[in-house]
């Protein structure tokens, strides 16, 4: 890809992301931990270790990030349990890695997938009702 479009679409995302509301940044958070699970699964299909290593390790990243925005004092319950989860999926994603397994991978995109699914739902529940907002 020439110099003048990767820099056009890295100006396309940063705006796409500039314009997102809190809620919608964690699902498209989700939405790429998915995306490199997938790319994670494809790798340890292929047996390349190098886009294996690449793939997991972005998906790490990403389970970080949503650990270390976690309020433990406002979200009580709810954040110790996300807590436990983002160490547990970290933990099946080191395991298919170092074992050269999909079962952690797709167990984990299950995961990922039933909370990406869960927060785009409160992202389009919190929207339907902001004020100001028309409703159909």
């Amino acid at each position: 890809m020439p110099a003048f479009a990767r820099q056009a679409a890295s100006a396309y995302r940063q705006t796409e992301v500039q314009s997102r509301t809190p809620l919608e940044l964690v699902v498209m958070m989700y939405e790429g931990a998915l995306r490199f699970i997938a790319q994670a699964r494809d790798a340890i299909e292929r047996k390349d270790i190098r886009a294996r290593r690449e793939a997991v390790s972005r998906t790490l990243a990403i389970i970080s990030e949503l650990q270390s925005t976690l309020d433990m004092e406002k979200g009580g319950v709810i954040s110790e349990k996300l807590d436990s989860l983002y160490v547990y999926l970290n933990g099946r994603l080191i395991d298919a890695s170092n074992k050269q397994d999909v079962g952690p991978i797709d167990e984990a995109a299950r995961l990922l997938t039933t909370l990406r699914d869960s927060w785009a739902e409160i992202a389009r529940a919190t929207a339907a009702t902001a004020p100001g907002r028309v409703t159909r």
